[in-house]
């Protein structure tokens, strides 16, 4: 993971309505191995997190300068110091105008991942901890939490240079609550959300399950299938990649490797090429659970309308085919 430029500024703030005091650095970080160890750690934490929102830059204007900003710098016409002091200059003007927002270590780094370029911005905290010293003593230490991760995003840049149609090219941390604290931060992006990953994500699972029905697959084919679709979703996820449809068809049928490519055209479910996973919906597609007053449901999803039907208006779950084992245990009961 090469890193062309890395840098980190201090925005001391607390969340009370205090003014934001700006610590900046005046040059680049050296690459070194504990900074390739902190952005690695970084990208790790940052792809596991759930609740990540894709889009693209808002129209560069007084509102949204930081595209432009970016795109100066790209071009060559300021230096990747510079361009860091302008962004996180305005971050503290955000904050600022946030009363409830928390200051901390602002990391930029643009870095490259195979040949794709990337600028991830992060905003960083410590938390306390204890140490052992070379004499053996015990004492306070501090160390980068990035298990705290709830700003950041990351822009691929060379998908916002080349593809002029992608609205995903920028992911980002969303908030949980309403009108959320962290708005603040996306506006500092100048990102809007251009794709709905759940919403792609569910899609993804409704052409899944039409796609078996209609090909009358067998169980234990249907249950390789649904491995091998959330095995290449989740694993997607877990790098940060999109699902690409036309790499999930071939894995799912190697004999006909567009099969599940074209039952998606045919159908028209409107889905886009290529979109990021929602791991949250991927695991609840695994296994439909429920528990309740001394009762426990669990099972695969792809059993739904095979062995396991559901009948919402008399509030009812028929399940044919019980396991030799649970009817053993009825039989004797019964008798």
């Amino acid at each position: 993971m090469p890193i062309r430029h890395c840098i980190v500024h201090l925005i001391d703030k607390k969340p009370d309505g205090s003014p934001a005091v700006l610590h900046a650095r005046d040059s680049e970080l050296a690459t070194s191995q504990a900074m390739e160890n902190l952005l690695a750690d970084l990208n790790e934490s940052y792809n596991a997190k759930q609740g990540k929102a894709w889009g693209l830059f808002h129209e560069e204007s007084g509102a949204y300068p930081f595209s432009g900003w970016l795109k100066a710098y790209l071009d060559g016409e300021q230096d990747f110091t510079a361009f860091s002091r302008q962004a996180v200059e305005h971050l503290q003007k955000l904050m600022e105008e946030s009363n409830l927002s928390t200051g901390g270590h602002v990391l930029l780094a643009h870095y490259q991942q195979g040949m794709t370029d990337y600028l991830a911005i992060a905003l960083l905290h410590h938390s306390e901890g204890v140490a052992v010293t070379d004499a053996l003593d015990v004492t306070p230490a501090k160390h980068l939490d990035l298990s705290q991760l709830h700003l950041a995003a990351r822009i691929n840049i060379s998908e916002w240079q080349n593809n002029k149609q992608s609205k995903q090219y920028i992911s980002f941390i969303k908030g949980k609550n309403g009108k959320k604290v962290s708005d603040y931060f996306r506006d500092f992006i100048g990102c809007q959300e251009g794709v709905d990953g759940p919403g792609e994500t569910r899609t993804l699972l409704k052409a899944f399950s039409d796609y078996v029905e209609s090909e009358d697959l067998p169980e234990e084919q249907a249950r390789e299938k649904t491995k091998t679709l959330v095995g290449y979703a989740t694993g997607q996820a877990k790098m940060g990649e999109p699902i690409t449809l036309e790499e999930l068809s071939g894995l799912i049928d190697e004999e006909r490797p567009k099969a599940f490519y074209e039952h998606i055209r045919n159908k028209d479910y409107g889905m886009a090429p290529e979109f990021p996973a929602d791991k949250r919906t991927l695991s609840q597609f695994q296994r439909f659970t429920g528990r309740a007053e001394g009762l426990s449901i669990s099972f695969e999803a792809h059993l739904l309308g095979s062995k396991v039907e559901y009948d919402e208006g008399r509030d009812m779950l028929i399940i044919r085919q019980l396991p030799t084992q649970l009817k053993d245990q009825l039989k004797r009961r019964q008798d």
